[in-house]
């Protein structure tokens, strides 16, 4: 009886909390709002360099629950992929990089387009432990990349949210695992 109370004082505390869970010290949030739309967590995963270097954790959030590409890339809604860094320091053009081969993999059409060209010219500075960028793909095709909250710049190209969204689910994805993990088949 005594354990019940105790669960019961705890699933009325945390009724309330938007925090869906916790990943290697990253809250990780239930619903986000973007363009006055609540997104839901959809799904989560750790990307990783070589086998043990931990980079972040990135999340995916839809408006409806999607267990394949396809379903993602069906739906109509806005999507946000949020990068939450660990490692304690990324540079810029590791990361430029990281995208212009994620574009090679998944949607090579796109390469050297100018809205990739746009797209890669929005990351300037490295990231370091503790930032959070968020790539929003809103329903209208605009593309628009936040760094701890403020915009970096936008890019209207559903093209290019199309593209970007193949790097993370697409056939050769930066990471397998975390494609996995953002499907929420972990």
């Amino acid at each position: 009886m005594k354990h019940l109370a105790i669960l019961t004082i705890t699933l009325l505390t945390f009724a309330g909390s938007s925090i869906a869970l916790e990943v290697e010290g990253v809250d990780i949030s239930a619903t986000t709002e973007l363009t006055g739309e609540t997104l839901h967590l959809n799904g989560y995963g750790i990307r990783k360099k070589i086998i043990f270097i931990k980079v972040y954790v990135g999340s995916l959030y839809t408006e409806a629950k999607a267990k394949s590409t396809a379903e993602v890339l069906a739906l109509e809604g806005s999507k946000l992929i949020r990068m939450n860094f660990l490692y304690k320091e990324v540079e810029k053009k590791k990361i430029v990089d990281a995208f212009a081969e994620g574009f090679e993999a998944n949607s090579p059409d796109l390469v050297a387009t100018p809205p990739v060209r746009q797209f890669l010219a929005l990351f300037k500075k490295d990231f370091v432990a503790g930032d959070q960028v968020d790539i929003a793909l809103d329903r209208g095709g605009t593309v628009r990349v936040l760094l701890n909250g403020a915009c970096l710049g936008k890019v209207k190209s559903a093209k290019l949210a199309r593209g970007i969204l193949l790097i993370y689910l697409g056939d050769e994805p930066a990471d397998e695992e975390m494609k996995t993990g953002m499907l929420g088949q972990t």
